[in-house]
């Protein structure tokens, strides 16, 4: 029999199966052969008994994510909100290179927009190239449209704890009742209140997970493939590479190039091009014995 992963929590593996879930342990060949099954995974189940069951295989995945966790995702919606935590652009911009580099449509969702303007961020990432979605989930605001990309797919919700990514999905999917926290004065932060990954069935036709919150993403773990690749993980940028003078260009400042006078024609906003510039900067040196 063939499931979706949903949960996978303290060892056990939760399999969902035209709406009934199994709980089920991973065989022992998973942990011999290194093999650790993710949130998304489609995989190929026993049933022990009528609740539980035992992990028999992975089937092929088409795309993985170390952070948030997930496989097989379709979207992943990157939230930001107005104030406490402010949008942070180099962040968003590792998020949408990673999503990029997996092959997965990563879509930006501005939050909290009863409490300021988004229209100058809205303006850079779809002139960069990206969907943008403004949202309210204090109001409901921008939320009905937000549906029309849920559907028919798996996607994941991230961004920095206290964007309110539980708060909309629980405005989303009322049924779901996911914890929420408020947000920490002190620290400018939200509390942790999603303490691991787990995918949901909605209405839509699809699947929708909430993530644990994080606040710093460690582009090296990607390795040498996302060095080689950084460029097209940020095509906005590489649609103006190919004029440059040398063959050899980095794209990151030197003399004539091509995307930097883009820069200074306005076809390429300036974050984004040092969003580039501080990914190239961290992974130049990256070799082969630097990584797993």
């Amino acid at each position: 029999m063939t499931g979706i992963l949903v949960k996978a929590i303290a060892g056990f593996y939760y399999v969902e199966d035209n709406g009934v879930r199994y709980e089920c342990k991973a065989r022992g060949s998973f942990r011999n052969n290194g093999v650790t099954p993710l949130v998304g995974d489609r995989v190929v189940y026993s049933l022990s008994d009528a609740t539980h069951g035992v992990l028999e295989e992975i089937l092929p995945r088409h795309n993985a994510m170390d952070r948030p966790a997930l496989a097989n995702l379709d979207r992943l919606f990157i939230l930001s909100s107005f104030t406490t935590p402010a949008p942070n652009a180099l962040l968003i911009d590792q998020m949408t290179a990673v999503a990029l580099f997996h092959g997965i449509e990563p879509i930006l969702v501005f939050n909290k927009c009863d409490l300021g303007s988004f229209e100058e961020w809205s303006r850079l990432y779809r002139h960069a190239g990206f969907t943008v979605l403004v949202v309210s989930a204090a109001t409901g605001e921008g939320v009905e449209a937000f549906k029309t990309y849920l559907s028919g797919c798996v996607s994941a919700f991230t961004g920095n704890s206290g964007v309110g990514k539980s708060s909309l999905l629980n405005l989303l999917f009322p049924n779901l009742s996911l914890a929420t926290g408020e947000v920490s004065e002190k620290l400018g932060r939200g509390r942790h209140t999603t303490r691991h990954t787990e995918l949901f069935s909605h209405p839509f036709g699809g699947y929708i997970a909430d993530t644990p919150g994080f606040s710093t993403l460690d582009s090296v773990s990607l390795g040498l493939p996302f060095k080689e690749r950084l460029l097209s993980c940020f095509p906005d940028l590489e649609a103006h590479a190919d004029t440059c003078r040398f063959t050899s260009c980095t794209h990151t400042g030197e003399k004539g190039c091509a995307v930097e006078q883009a820069v200074r024609d306005g076809m390429v906003e300036p974050s984004r091009w040092q969003s580039y510039r501080n990914l190239y900067h961290e992974l130049k040196d990256l070799r082969p014995w630097n990584t797993k």
